[in-house]
């Protein structure tokens, strides 16, 4: 952004509208992608600094333990939350952006805080610059919870689990869907899997933000795209009316008791609420919010929905079960249990490579084809 009379010098507008965000973030408990859309929106920055914008909030959200780590080192005591915030946006930028030159970091950085804290930002980031950068353990390397890193080591193997926390640790790719529809291309192949084609019925039982619907209906399948929550159901009739489908049939409706006849469907997709432990690259601020507790407790909600999606299968129709993270409760282990109360259901093969197998289904790692974590199960209903 070029620098107008008497205004500021270029990067600074940048760095003040990724303090107004995060201070959104974390003040006020604002989700992290909604208030930087919301800041980028009303905003006049050209696009390179909104992309700076982008990269700066996320990042710096999304690192936020590993900052803390290098910037303590040079603290007597804990700063103010907006002094905070100054000090961890410089630090990522100084470790993580080797494009930017740290003087101009600094500068920029410091220009951008709260006038009372920039002597403070000041020193402590010129001192974070010149100071070998070092950790006292994996977790915070890698900016994590340490009972992340716990389970997901527990689940996969240490190795794979790491893998899997560093390639979180990087921006997503953007994958465009020729309707234009931004779309993991994890999610656009549990899409594919459904195998819907013309003239089926399907339903999507927890259909919010609409993709996977859309995606099921692009193929001439006519989609019931249910939700429970209001709110959310409007995000489902914005994205159908984004990508013009006019096969998506949008209700509100809760997937453990469906309103729906027995037998109605040709084919369910259960793409069930999960502790999203495979987006955390995309979701930048989730690894702070999700529980310890959340897997276990999402996977008996998991398991409620797939015994009451079966009934709604007509004989000789599928099912597919699908989740966004990478814990043996929600994927394996709901699928031992549904297995105890449906053992009549068939398992259907797996997708190959680069879907890896896992029980009777599947499993995607974050670092195996640079896509969201995923893991996906799919059911054959008698004839």
């Amino acid at each position: 952004m070029a620098r107008g009379r008497g205004g500021p010098p270029p990067g600074v507008e940048a760095r003040r509208l990724a303090l107004e965000v995060l201070a959104r973030v974390e003040d006020d408990g604002a989700y992290a992608n909604l208030a930087l859309r919301a800041a980028l929106d009303r905003s006049a920055l050209d696009q390179p600094d909104r992309n700076l914008v982008t990269d700066l909030v996320a990042g710096t959200v999304r690192r936020r333990r590993s900052l803390d780590a290098l910037v303590d080192r040079f603290l007597d005591s804990q700063p103010p939350p907006s002094a905070r915030r100054a000090l961890r946006l410089g630090t990522y930028q100084l470790v993580h952006r080797d494009d930017l030159p740290d003087y101009a970091v600094v500068s920029t950085t410091v220009a951008a805080a709260p006038s009372r804290f920039r002597g403070l930002v000041n020193a402590v980031l010129r001192r974070v610059a010149s100071a070998p950068v070092t950790y006292a353990s994996r977790a915070e390397e890698l900016s994590y919870p340490d009972w992340i890193v716990r389970r997901l080591a527990d689940d996969l193997g240490a190795e794979r689990a790491d893998a899997a926390l560093e390639a979180m640790d990087a921006p997503p790719a953007v994958h465009r869907r020729p309707d234009g529809y931004v779309q993991d291309l994890a999610s656009q192949w549990v899409a594919e899997s459904v195998g819907a084609g013309p003239g089926e019925l399907v339903l999507d039982v927890c259909a919010a933000p609409g993709g996977k619907a859309t995606a099921v209906a692009a193929t001439g399948a006519t989609v019931v795209a249910a939700e429970p929550s209001w709110s959310r159901v409007g995000l489902v009739s914005t994205a159908a009316a984004s990508v013009g489908v006019d096969r998506t049939l949008v209700v509100c409706a809760d997937g453990r008791h469906p309103p729906f006849r027995r037998g109605a469907f040709d084919r369910v997709l259960l793409d069930a609420p999960c502790s999203g432990l495979g987006v955390l690259g995309r979701r930048s601020d989730a690894r702070w919010r999700v529980d310890p507790d959340a897997p276990d407790r999402l996977a008996d909600l998991q398991a409620a929905l797939l015994d009451a999606a079966v009934d709604l299968v007509r004989p000789g129709g599928t099912l597919v079960y699908s989740v966004c993270t990478l814990t043996v409760a929600e994927t394996t282990g709901v699928d031992r249990s549904l297995e105890r109360a449906r053992p009549e259901l068939e398992p259907l093969p797996p997708p190959g490579p680069p879907w890896e197998p896992l029980g009777r289904g599947a499993i995607l790692l974050p670092q195996t084809a640079g896509t969201d974590g995923m893991a996906l199960f799919r059911y054959r209903r008698p004839a």
